[in-house]
């Protein structure tokens, strides 16, 4: 990699205007297809939250003006130990194998050990060779997977009979609309009696 390469990457922390941009090139880099654990996570709420809570460890790469890339992530203190968490990653494909991920991951390490991090963390979906190949190579290892399941709850019991109730209101809604409305009531005007005489059809005449 060329000198020049790295030296046209300018990073900076990021700002208010940068959420949206970074939430997009999120949404285009973390899709259901390619990563469906980073999609399931990815919202602008993680660029939001992390903004407000872990500024500094919040960065933006650039090239020539444009956003290039983005870091995120946080400090953990459990007991005696102080992790430094990598959580979000991202280089626009425009801007592959121009150092900007090396950049980003450099600024926030440093960053982290100065603040006390002993111990860096990152976690990607299993299916991101690239990410893992990436994090090897900066000196990341002993992974470790963690498994997720899943189930469809179309065909939890549940489910069905959630649809059933939904259908039964539905039908019940459909009823009372055909009837004649309640007649007005001059009395008391309780609220419970309102609400129960839509559900007591009108007497047909003859009836009473």
């Amino acid at each position: 990699m060329h000198s020049e390469e790295f030296d046209a990457v300018y990073v900076r922390e990021l700002n208010i205007d940068d959420i949206a941009a970074i939430y997009h090139l999120g949404e285009d880099l973390f899709t259901s297809e390619l990563y469906p654990y980073l999609y399931r996570t990815w919202d602008e709420w993680e660029v939001i939250g992390l903004y407000n809570t872990d500024p500094e460890y919040c960065l933006v790469a650039e090239i020539e003006g444009e956003l290039a890339g983005f870091i995120l992530g946080t400090i953990i203190t459990k007991a005696s130990w102080t992790y430094g968490y990598i959580l979000w990653l991202g280089v626009s494909p425009n801007f592959q194998r121009r150092g900007v991920a090396d950049r980003l991951v450099d600024k926030v390490i440093a960053r982290m050990i100065e603040d006390g991090a002993r111990l860096m963390l990152v976690d990607t979906d299993p299916e991101n060779i690239p990410a893992v190949k990436f994090f090897n190579r900066k000196g990341f290892g002993n992974s470790r997977e963690h498994i997720f399941l899943s189930m469809n709850l179309s065909k939890h019991e549940f489910y069905g009979r959630l649809i059933d109730y939904e259908r039964q209101k539905a039908e019940r809604a459909g009823y009372r609309k055909v009837r004649p409305t309640i007649r007005p009531r001059k009395s008391d005007g309780i609220a419970s009696e309102v609400v129960l005489n839509t559900l007591i059809p009108e007497p047909e005449p003859g009836d009473e």
